[in-house]
């Protein structure tokens, strides 16, 4: 049997823009606009706007996550819906009660409340006006909202983060075109992780003069996959050496460790491209690193040497220095295009104990998406998403052996409690323990929901 520590938590993870929907809400993220203004960018043109109904529904689906034995609920709070007046994050009423339902509900359901405070959904608005995470005004604008957040929910929420998945920002909004404003201009992306990585380090400070108290934490969830080179060709190894600093420490490091790993830095400014930094902003890094991590892990990340060199005249990105790389043979998830490697899940966790202090942390997402999952609907119209549990068998398994050897990992959230939204693929994948019938909003458990509960009852499987 492959068992877990006492007080392990198994939990899921959301987020707000992909469940909500947008009823009552006064302001537009950079999806909802995007959505607004290019609907045909997203499958079938399926939008935000209604997503699982989450806002409408959110008493029945706690219940349903709570018989899928959903014991922590990782999601997010909306700037978007939370504050009316961005510059003074003075508050939207409705906002206010329906986060505070929410969270009382949560606790009602006995499901712990992790909360994050920004999952891709920058305001447009601040993108308008001020170019977003280009500009340090947005970083001092997000803490002033995370603070209205400590405040107003602090005493029911315990745990927290910052951001989820900061690099997907840098790479989707500012490299490679698949988030809006589809920015492609790599020196900008190096600014924007900066910003993000100051802003962190900021809302964590505010949040330890908000919420003192041991039991109080806040993190930072960061999609993590160690760098795995094609071969032992010292060019090949070279490419996935930068492809670790970029992909992984870039934001690691800072907030664990509190300074950017000095290859990196180096680099960077090799190139001209390093970003503009004070001392008084360096200091304010170190002196603020997370409690706790968040680890999201799908797929693997597998480089080769790059094709051309990066000495050649080109504009300057930093996939110059790697080239992604297949493996021959793969195991893949076919619908999303993801390569299945779950021993990717004990070399994380044996990192983080040899190289960040052994620091508390938790799988915040891992799970699989499956396109057109009525074809695994039996005659009692229950998913029989045998595929489901075997992944997460399979990543179980692998997380175990990191634990066994002395890694501090507290928990194991799936992605996702109930199939939500999912950005311009809409509901393309699946991923849900419970199946959301997107037409009627009727919500019923998969297979997987009930092996979920019965592995989170014994601890182990």
């Amino acid at each position: 049997m492959v068992t877990f520590p006492t007080n392990f938590v198994w939990g899921a993870a959301t987020s707000g823009p992909q469940t909500e929907g947008n009823f009552h809400k006064q302001h537009q993220n950079v999806f909802d606009y995007w959505f607004a203004t290019e609907p045909d960018q997203f499958d079938q043109g399926v939008g935000p706007d209604t997503a699982s109904n989450f806002y409408n529904d959110y008493e029945q689906d706690l219940a349903l996550m709570a018989q899928a034995g959903i014991q922590g609920l990782r999601t997010s709070i909306q700037w978007t819906r939370l504050i009316d007046d961005f510059e003074t994050a003075s508050l939207n009423r409705d906002g206010v009660a329906f986060y505070n339902r929410v969270i009382d509900a949560m606790l009602a359901h006995h499901i712990t409340p992790y909360i994050n405070l920004h999952h891709f959904d920058l305001p447009v608005e601040l993108y308008d006006k001020y170019h977003g995470w280009e500009s340090k005004h947005v970083v001092e604008l997000f803490v002033k909202f995370a603070e209205q957040c400590f405040k107003l929910f602090g005493d029911r929420v315990d745990h927290w983060f910052t951001f989820n998945e900061p690099k997907v920002v840098v790479d989707g909004q500012y490299l490679y075109g698949w988030h809006y404003p589809q920015v492609i201009d790599g020196p900008k992306a190096v600014q924007v992780a900066y910003n993000m990585n100051l802003a962190s380090a900021k809302a964590v400070a505010r949040f330890h003069e908000i919420c003192p108290g041991a039991n109080k934490q806040i993190g930072i969830i960061l999609n993590l996959t160690p760098a795995y080179a094609a071969s032992d060709d010292p060019a090949d190894q070279a490419a996935a050496e930068f492809a670790e600093l970029w992909s992984n420490k870039l934001f690691l490091d800072p907030a664990v460790l509190g300074q950017f790993p000095q290859p990196l830095v180096d680099r960077l400014a090799a190139d001209g491209v390093l970003w503009d930094a004070t001392p008084q902003e360096l200091a304010i890094i170190a002196a603020n690193p997370v409690d706790y991590l968040g680890v999201n892990y799908y797929h693997p990340f597998r480089v080769q040497r790059p094709d051309i060199s990066p000495k050649s005249l080109q504009p300057w990105m930093p996939d110059i220095y790697f080239k992604e790389y297949e493996l021959p043979g793969r195991i893949m998830n076919v619908d999303r295009g993801w390569e299945i490697y779950p021993q990717a899940m004990t070399d994380i966790a044996q990192n983080i104990q040899e190289n960040y202090g052994n620091i508390p942390w938790l799988i915040s997402e891992n799970g699989m998406g499956v396109a057109g999952e009525e074809r695994f609907m039996d005659e009692h119209g229950v998913v029989q998403d045998d595929y489901r549990i075997d992944f997460m068998k399979e990543h179980l398994t692998a997380l175990a052996k990191g634990i066994e050897a002395g890694s501090n990992c507290q928990g194991y959230f799936v992605w996702s409690g109930i199939d939500c939204w999912s950005w311009n693929h809409a509901y393309h994948n699946r991923y849900g323990l419970i199946r959301d019938d997107i037409h009627t909003q009727t919500k019923a458990l998969k297979k997987s929901a009930g092996w979920f509960a019965a592995t989170g009852r014994r601890n182990g499987f």
